[in-house]
């Protein structure tokens, strides 16, 4: 949440940069315990909402560390803070959180974060909006994080249930000091939700997505929740497993990497609130329904283990191996008729208003598209898992042609080195005849083998059907 991620949002993982907390980096203690024990809250906390002790379940190998089930009749404030800022603090929102009981509060068993909008004397807008945390009251090393809510529904609106150290300071200034965004979902297109860490430096994130076939995170409440251990995270959507992660890094400019598994090695709070607007959300409009404007917890519980195994070591990246021929993209000639909404090999994407489907037919992929969306990646044919070495020079090849003479953008991007681009976003005009088209780079950035390819579709002011085939991204010189 407090980042600009990049306007795009997906495993490849995809995803929002602001400013944290500036300040001195020390390096943690170099001698670790083996093990950490249950008990690693900066202040100890008792354990909260006794007795709602009968409605919270165990969890094999977990106690509970702390809980709110919002049953009372105000927010507890010996569990929780308020946050307030002013407009514009980060990520270019709109909102002020406030303090106010309109803002933040407790209805019928659930906490509320609400959005107001208000007309100003000069015509505009001006938005409040809650934000809470724990910082300083329920903060802990390592565990499992559960909470239950609904979002609300509406352009621009932004909420997140996320966790951040208590010290941002301790490995410099975000995103060096490590973000976990246990949910995260967008108002207009709210069948999808996100999880996601962030961490650097550069920045890097890695993100999973879940996407609902009935209904919507807003028509419903659901359970999102991450298990975070010292070398690992696993995040999880109405119990679904939609990413795990155990690779990531911190750093200062010109420095070597922390020692593994920093930046995720200190303690961190729990926060939630409902941004309005924002570069990654986009800002209110006319369609906007500010009385429905309500982001609904129903509980957070935080679990921890007896102990936890502190003797990790970052695991060796995995580099998926080119075909026999040297291509690095599977089923380039679409030979195989594959699933287009999993995750191995090529994946068909829509968001923001774009509109459509992809088929591959004859040895080659049609996308159709029924609405462009309001942004280039609206539609969108993307394949990860691509080894980006550097130093390499790679070649890309395709054939493509449309219905009628129209734009498409082609790039391949770093879905988990904060979106930089390896080969930067080109726009080309398909034409109506098959045509080859070829481009070639050279990696400058450090080894990754999550580069993705991408074909991009949207917001080109045409729905023109579109033709690919024979795509190849391959080595020519190491």
């Amino acid at each position: 949440m407090k980042k600009l991620l990049k306007t795009v949002a997906i495993l490849i993982i995809l995803t929002v940069a602001g400013s944290a907390v500036a300040g001195c980096e020390k390096t943690p203690d170099s001698t670790v315990a083996s093990t950490t024990p249950a008990s690693t809250s900066a202040t100890e906390p008792e354990l909260k909402n006794q007795t709602d002790q009968d409605q919270v379940p165990e969890i094999a190998g977990y106690s509970l560390l702390w809980n709110d089930e919002f049953n009372g009749t105000a927010m507890d404030m010996t569990t929780w803070n308020y946050e307030p800022h002013e407009p514009g603090w980060t990520n270019n929102e709109l909102q002020e959180y406030t303090e106010s009981e309109e803002n933040v509060f407790v209805r019928d068993g659930v906490l509320v974060l609400k959005a107001i909008a208000t007309e100003t004397e000069n015509g505009g807008t001006y938005y409040t909006s809650g934000k809470v945390t724990t910082q300083n009251k329920q903060d802990f090393m390592y565990g499992k994080v559960v909470a239950r809510a609904k979002v609300p529904e509406g352009q621009g609106l932004w909420p997140a249930i996320w966790m951040m150290p208590t010290d941002e300071s301790y490995y410099g200034q975000w995103p060096k000091c490590g973000e976990i965004d246990i949910m995260e979902v967008l108002g207009n297109q709210t069948d999808i939700a996100y999880s996601t860490i962030h961490y650097g430096e550069p920045h890097g994130q890695q993100q999973g997505m879940l996407t609902l076939t009935d209904g919507t995170f807003a028509s419903d409440f659901h359970e999102y929740s991450v298990e975070w251990e010292p070398g690992e995270m696993r995040f999880y959507i109405d119990g679904t497993l939609i990413l795990t992660v155990n690779d990531w890094f911190t750093a200062l400019p010109g420095e070597d990497e922390k020692p593994y598994p920093a930046p995720f090695d200190q303690t961190f709070f729990v926060q939630m609130n409902l941004a309005v607007g924002g570069n990654w959300p986009g800002n209110p409009d006319e369609t906007t329904d500010f009385s429905k404007a309500e982001f609904e917890i129903d509980y957070v519980r935080v679990y921890q283990k007896p102990d936890y195994d502190t003797n990790v070591t970052k695991p060796e990246k995995d580099f998926r191996d080119p075909l026999p021929d040297g291509n690095m993209i599977y089923n380039g000639d679409f030979a195989e008729a594959e699933d287009l909404t999993d995750d191995i090999n090529w994946k068909f994407l829509l968001f923001h208003g774009g509109e459509g489907s992809a088929e591959i037919k004859d040895g080659s992929i049609i996308i159709t598209s029924l609405q462009e969306g309001t942004e280039e990646y609206s539609v969108q044919l993307v394949q990860p898992d691509l080894a980006m070495i550097k130093g390499n020079k790679y070649r890309i090849t395709f054939d493509a042609y449309a219905a009628e003479e129209r734009d498409i953008v082609v790039c391949v991007s770093a879905p988990t080195n904060g979106w930089i681009r390896y080969f930067p976003d080109t726009l080309m005009t398909l034409t109506t005849d098959w045509e080859t088209y070829t481009f070639e780079f050279e990696m400058t950035e450090k080894d990754d083998n999550n580069g993705r390819l991408e074909f991009n579709m949207g917001k080109r002011g045409s729905i023109a059907q579109i033709h690919i085939r024979n795509v190849r991204v391959e080595v020519i010189e190491t």
